[in-house]
């Protein structure tokens, strides 16, 4: 992204934050007039504030692939394999866009973790990123191997959530 060397970010962890924290990434370097691409893995829901507030961010796209559906583990379906390898497609056809400076997979971590893409593919991407984009990869449970391939880590760490307290996902905060 403008000439500089691109590195790869992960933001994983049981805390809250790692989109949070990959749109900030997003909006600072739409402020700097980067090209911005997320793309949601698992995430088909319309409802998020996301969807919206990107549309006021220039350069920034946001492509969701997911079902609108909470998917529990041990209970995917064929659509969200479909819809996994569908955004593991996109993901490859912006690693080839030299106009792309930033390119956010969030929560593939949690589709390598669920099995709906592979470890091995989703280093594969890492390994064909182009020198100057930004690739940041969201998603608790971040393969090891694709730790390894990381030149920055950080990792959420939930210590009080208000879900313990039966407080349920709020619009505006949690979505």
């Amino acid at each position: 992204m403008f000439g500089e060397k691109g590195c790869v970010q992960i933001y994983t962890g049981d805390g809250k934050g790692k989109t949070s924290a990959a749109l900030g990434l997003a909006m600072r370097a739409c402020g700097h007039g980067a090209r911005v691409v997320m793309i949601q893995f698992m995430k088909g829901w319309a409802f998020y504030g996301e969807l919206e507030a990107v549309k006021l961010l220039p350069g920034m796209t946001l492509i969701q692939t997911g079902r609108p559906d909470y998917i529990h583990k041990g209970q995917e379906t064929a659509e969200d394999f479909a819809e996994a390898r569908r955004g593991l497609k996109i993901a490859r056809e912006y690693l080839k866009n030299e106009s792309c400076g930033m390119l956010i997979l969030d929560e593939i971590n949690v589709a390598v973790d669920f099995g709906l893409v592979s470890a091995e593919e989703v280093t594969d991407l890492i390994k064909g990123k182009p020198e100057s984009m930004e690739l940041v990869l969201t998603g608790r449970g971040a393969d090891k191997s694709v730790l390894e391939l990381a030149d920055l880590i950080t990792e959420m760490r939930e210590i009080k959530h208000p879900y313990q307290k039966g407080i349920c996902a709020r619009k505006a905060i949690e979505y």
